[in-house]
């Protein structure tokens, strides 16, 4: 039998579904080329093509990550955009004038052929994760996606930076937290849940879609949804390969990139079992070679098209879990709608015109989703017989919470160290592997297959 991963669905279904993952994932994919660009001091019309560019590699690596070709893509639902742990290390690259942007593109290229010779090595990394561990580290996914779906739904970031006297400061933002905002917000989440509770087959399905286009009608009445972007974007324009010049070579960039591929990957790695929880299918040790190294080579079409590292987008994640629809060809024909809108300005500007508000009560759904697949996996850890493993699972989720809560908490850690402890969801992979071993030592490659099979049918029985 053909497993629902691997169902071929009709086009009718095919396409809301795929646009539903587009719409998930569009504002997170526009933010690194907007604050990169504008870091780099691009004038509009290239800030602009800078955007089709990612939006065009996103489609091209979400195509080999899901389509799969031989010995690269995972073959699972998965949607691939710039990664955020990139940015923090570009905009240094950015300020410094012998770098600048074609010496942040060569920089990720080799940080993509440096994933490619990886992967195989972090594939082998499986024995390592049992259930405790991908449990805790897929919870944390989920608390750490859910400050994103809190920002959607109070309008963009709390604070904005502001250079007041030459120096840069952090200013409120006082169009956070609006009440017409919050209400649609509410209204988006209202309109998903009674879909999702009282609609029947393929309504039910695209809850999420329908929620969003309600949401942006109901924004667009209020006049708080503008289209004049829409109405000065061109219709069609080519996204070429070295459009700013051809990429240049320093060592300290390409070793600073190549540090955060390797969160790329661990991260990929929770991104790639947390799927497999959801859809029910085990994931081998071949299996996550082949995403990790799908993971480099979309990191190496980013930089030749004039974008950046690429990665699994957590938030389609939950989306998944959220409509039940496990089909691998959904986000295929995401990739596809993603090179359209690359090459479509005027269509890109018209899915850009939605308001975050409206994407922040679809966000709340879907990302709590993910931390409750987390919690469900841990439901399977034997707590009574194994005590350890509630230190393993309260320490590893406290250190995972330390760059949301407190932001600065290694400031005065070395700078070459930050790409590592700016990211909760690797702290807490590394302190529950970490623990993990030092509470019950280190199974085998075959034990760890198993058992992740074993727990990939128990999701599949529920």
């Amino acid at each position: 039998m053909v497993h629902p991963v691997d169902e071929r669905l009709p086009i009718a279904r095919l396409l809301p579904l795929a646009i539903q993952h587009v719409l998930v994932m569009y504002a997170g994919a526009v933010a690194v080329p907007l604050i990169i660009g504008r870091a780099v001091n691009l004038p509009p019309e290239q800030v602009a093509f800078l955007i089709s560019a990612d939006l065009f590699a996103c489609g091209l690596a979400t195509i080999v990550q899901s389509l799969g070709f031989p010995g690269v893509g995972i073959r699972m639902p998965v949607m691939m955009g710039v990664t955020f742990a990139s940015v923090g290390p570009m905009l240094s690259m950015a300020a410094s004038p012998e770098i600048g942007l074609l010496g942040i593109y060569g920089s990720v290229i080799a940080a993509g052929f440096f994933g490619v010779i990886a992967a195989p090595f972090v594939s082998r990394l499986l024995p390592l994760f049992p259930p405790v561990v991908t449990g805790t580290i897929i919870l944390v996914i989920g608390v750490s996606l859910m400050r994103v779906g809190i920002n959607w739904a109070g309008g963009g970031l709390q604070t904005f930076t502001k250079v007041i006297d030459g120096t840069p400061a952090a200013v409120p933002n006082p169009a956070f937290g609006q009440l017409t905002g919050l209400a649609i917000a509410l209204f988006v989440l209202i309109v998903i849940l009674a879909l999702i509770k009282w609609g029947e087959g393929f309504v039910a399905n695209v809850a999420v879609l329908l929620g969003i286009v309600v949401g942006a009608a109901v924004a667009a009445a209020l006049g708080l949804m503008h289209f004049e972007k829409v109405g000065t974007a061109e219709w069609f324009a080519v996204v070429v390969p070295f459009h700013f010049g051809v990429p240049q070579f320093y060592p300290i960039p390409i070793i600073t990139m190549c540090i955060v591929m390797v969160v790329v990957m661990i991260e990929s790695l929770g991104m790639f079992l947390a799927l497999g929880e959801i859809t029910g299918k085990p994931i081998a040790q071949a299996d996550l070679t082949r995403g990790l190294r799908a993971d480099g080579v979309g990191t190496i079409l980013g930089g030749i098209f004039n974008t950046f590292p690429y990665t699994s987008f957590s938030q389609n994640v939950g989306l998944v879990g959220v409509t039940g629809v496990r089909s691998r060809y959904i986000t295929v024909t995401g990739g596809v709608v993603m090179l359209v809108l690359g090459v479509l300005p005027k269509m890109a500007a018209l899915v850009e015109a939605v308001p975050q508000v409206v994407l922040g009560g679809a966000g709340l759904v879907m990302f709590g989703m993910v931390a409750a697949t987390g919690a469900r996996i841990l439901t399977g850890v034997n707590f009574k017989a194994n005590a350890n493993n509630l230190f393993i699972v309260a320490v590893s989720v406290g250190f995972g919470m330390i760059p949301l809560v407190a932001p600065a908490f290694f400031h005065n850690m070395p700078h070459e160290l930050q790409p590592l402890l700016e990211s909760g969801i690797l702290l807490s992979a590394v302190v529950s592997v970490i623990l993990n071993v030092f509470f019950n030592g280190v199974g085998s490659a075959e034990a760890a297959r198993h058992e992740a099979a074993a727990t990939a049918a128990a999701a599949e029985h529920v």
